[in-house]
């Protein structure tokens, strides 16, 4: 009997990619810290993070039904649960829509307005902005389209001060920055799969130097703005040297990207670009309470 509910919420739980949203929680935390100016209330944080995490589902959840034709040609995404027939596209929808509204709820009931409109605006702009007006229509779709994953900054901020401050923004655009290298490491590895989906990743249809290139100027836009975090919270001179070793080890990643296994090297910078922004995120943290 178990087993049997587990594989009827197992489909569910994929339709979230959780896996996704793991980082969005990451880069929450800091900003609930650093708002607080130390640890933020219990109410406050488990309502951002688990509404959070829902709204975060529910956008991913509306992406998988908009994509479910494109996602049948892509060997990395053939297996998810509405290409498969493990969940309706009906049943999708309705899974969808109830986390938006249960996330929705709990912003407003928990946190504040400002929060909760911010939620709203990040699943509205995922949905409808990246997914069905940006990702087929331009190779620059994950530049634009990656401010749906920097707003979790600006409504962990929200959800404890009820405002932004400029901290707030350089942390959003630090993120900003790092989401192209990032998701164009994993494009990179992926490129016949989003070729053959007819999806205009910058891989795709440009150059692999045009792609280094674009590349090393949002990288450097990520450092200066991490750096700009660390001005703004005048945080201590060991703040900015970790930023400068994990900075270094992005770059280091990124100088093999125009080697003769490009592949393999931006498989590496994916992977290091996840340790950048868990380890940056965690020494804010660290930071905040030590201030």
């Amino acid at each position: 009997m178990a087993h049997m509910k587990s594989s009827a919420i197992s489909p569910y739980i994929a339709l979230m990619k959780l896996r996704v949203v793991e980082l969005l929680l990451v880069t929450t935390l800091p900003a609930l810290f650093l708002a607080a100016e130390g640890v933020p209330g219990l109410k406050v944080t488990l309502a951002t993070l688990i509404g959070g995490t829902l709204a975060a589902g529910a956008s991913n959840a509306f992406n998988m039904i908009i994509e479910i034709d494109s996602d049948r040609l892509m060997g990395r995404t053939s297996k998810r649960p509405l290409v498969t027939g493990a969940v309706t596209e009906q049943a999708a929808f309705l899974f969808a829509s109830a986390l938006t509204v249960i996330s929705l709820t709990i912003f407003k009931l928990f946190t504040n307005t400002y929060a909760t409109v911010l939620t709203a605006a990040a699943i509205v702009f995922y949905v409808v902005g990246y997914t069905i007006g940006l990702k087929r229509r331009t190779a620059q779709n994950i530049v634009w389209g990656g401010i749906a994953g920097c707003m979790p900054v600006l409504i962990g901020w929200a959800a404890v001060a009820d405002k932004l401050s400029l901290t707030a923004w350089l942390f959003f655009l630090v993120i900003f920055f790092w989401t192209p290298p990032h998701f164009w490491a994993l494009a990179i590895k992926y490129k016949d799969d989003y070729a053959a989906a007819g999806i205009p990743m910058l891989p795709v249809v440009a150059t692999m130097k045009s792609v280094e290139k674009q590349m090393w100027w949002h990288t450097i836009g990520m450092l200066i703005s991490s750096l700009g975090v660390n001005y703004s919270e005048k945080l201590p001179w060991w703040c900015w040297l970790v930023t400068v070793v994990l900075a270094g080890g992005f770059i280091q990643q990124l100088l093999r990207i125009g080697q003769a296994d490009g592949a393999k090297a931006a498989a590496k910078l994916f992977q290091w670009s996840i340790t950048y922004l868990s380890a940056y995120s965690l020494l804010l943290v660290v930071a905040a309470l030590l201030k």
